[in-house]
Parts: structure tokens; sequence; C-alpha cells
């Protein structure tokens, strides 16, 4: 895939500038005192074009959030299979009659849509927090880009994981969900910290996985959303955040 001209004409630029560097160092500057002063203003200006190519007010605390919405929802979730299962659709010991295939599926796609919602505020909330702290702004060029390249495989996995539900294909929900997902990181992390790439790679590694034991889905995605996600955001929170105030 080609990389994008935005993205080529910043690393250009950034070449030519160390470029001329060396080059001015080696022919005027015999001074180390000196030297090291060009090498801290070049740094600078290094991470002020990583800010303007980049979203970094992402907060490893959202991380977190999100991993922690996603292990409530799958505590739900497997409550609610379990219950149904284990009444195999005849009055249960509380009096009714427990739901079918398809009440049970609407169930789990409102539940599916609520841990979604609740992620999303949160992971907004502390990188707005985040953003606000660092007198930075949330919303603008960069982040619309981060939005624009984590939706668009979203959306498709979304519309893929529907027809799948449809067709009532429910052992491939899971893995499609982590495979998605995971391509959505991605595709995204060239916009925001490079970390995230490897965080999309488990998720499609674990989906992967997860196609050749279907019967676990419920576990595989508890891993991927929950503790995956968990676990990520407190190693963003210690490399980037702690020292915060």
């Amino acid at each position: 895939m080609a990389e994008p001209a935005p993205n080529f004409l910043l690393k250009s630029l950034e070449e030519w500038i160390f470029s001329c560097y060396f080059v001015f160092q080696s022919a005027f500057m015999n001074s180390p005192s000196r030297a090291n002063e060009s090498l801290e203003t070049l740094q600078d200006i290094k991470r002020m074009m990583e800010r303007s190519s980049r979203f970094i007010s992402l907060s490893g605390l959202s991380g977190v959030s999100a991993g922690i919405c996603a292990l409530v929802g799958a505590f739900v979730a497997h409550v609610w299979i379990e219950e149904y299962y284990s009444s195999g659709g005849v009055i249960s010991l509380r009096g009714y009659m427990h739901e079918d295939a398809h009440s049970l599926k609407w169930k789990l796609i409102v539940l599916a849509g609520g841990v979604l919602a609740g992620a999303l505020l949160s992971s907004t909330w502390f990188t707005w927090r985040k953003a606000r702290r660092n007198n930075l702004p949330i919303w603008d060029l960069t982040s619309k880009k981060l939005v624009v390249n984590i939706a668009i495989p979203l959306l498709a996995g979304g519309f893929f994981v529907l027809g799948l539900l449809d067709h009532s294909d429910w052992d491939y929900v899971a893995p499609s969900c982590l495979v998605f997902y995971g391509l959505a990181l991605v595709n995204a992390s060239k916009y925001t910290l490079s970390d995230i790439r490897y965080l999309g790679f488990l998720e499609i590694g674990l989906g992967c996985i997860n196609m050749f034991y279907l019967h676990l889905g419920l576990y595989f995605w508890t891993i991927g959303f929950g503790f995956l996600h968990i676990i990520y955001g407190l190693i963003m929170w210690w490399k980037y955040e702690k020292g915060e105030r």
C-alpha cells in the first residue's frame, strides 16, 4: 500500500533537515557543546513534526476502561448464554419460558452496542483529559484522519458480523470481531502512537487462532477485548503518562 503523500513529505523533510545538520556540523562546528545544542534543537523540531503528524493524546487509561467494559459485557453475555442452554427452552424454576435463539441474538447485539458505547465514552473522556492537561487539541486534522482510518475496517467488520448473525453463523462472530478490530488498529497506527500496531497484531492473531476453536469464541473475545486492552493500557500509561501530573 502506498504511503500517504503528507507523511512521505514530512519524512523527506525530516531526512533533509538531518542531512543538512550533519553537513553543517562537519564543516563549521568544532565545539562539542555547540554541536549538542544544535542536536537538541533538531530533536525538538523532530518532536514538533511528530506531534503535527500523529495523535499523541491517546491515553493508556482509555485502553484500561475499554477493557473493563468488555469484561463486564462478556460476563453478562456468559450468564445469558449459560442460562439459555441450561434451560433447554422449557419452563424454568423461576416460572417463565426462556428466550428462543432469535431473542437471545438481539439481546446480545444490544449488549454489544452498550459495551461499545461505554468503551467509547470512557475512552474519549480519558483522552480529552490527557489532551487538556498537555494543552493539545483533541479534534484536529490528525485526529480526523485517525477516526477515518479506524472507522473503515470497523464499519466493514460490523456489516460482516451482522450478516453472520442474520445467517445464524454465531461461531464466526467472535473471530471476525477480533480480526477486523485488529485490522482497524493496524490501519490507524500510522496516525497515533505506533505501539497500537502491536495490539492490532495480537488481536488479528487471536482471531485467527479462534477460527480453529469456534466453541470458545466468548473466551477469545474476553481475552482480546478485555485483558489485552487492560494490559496494553497499563503499559502505555507506564510508558507515556506515569510522570505526568
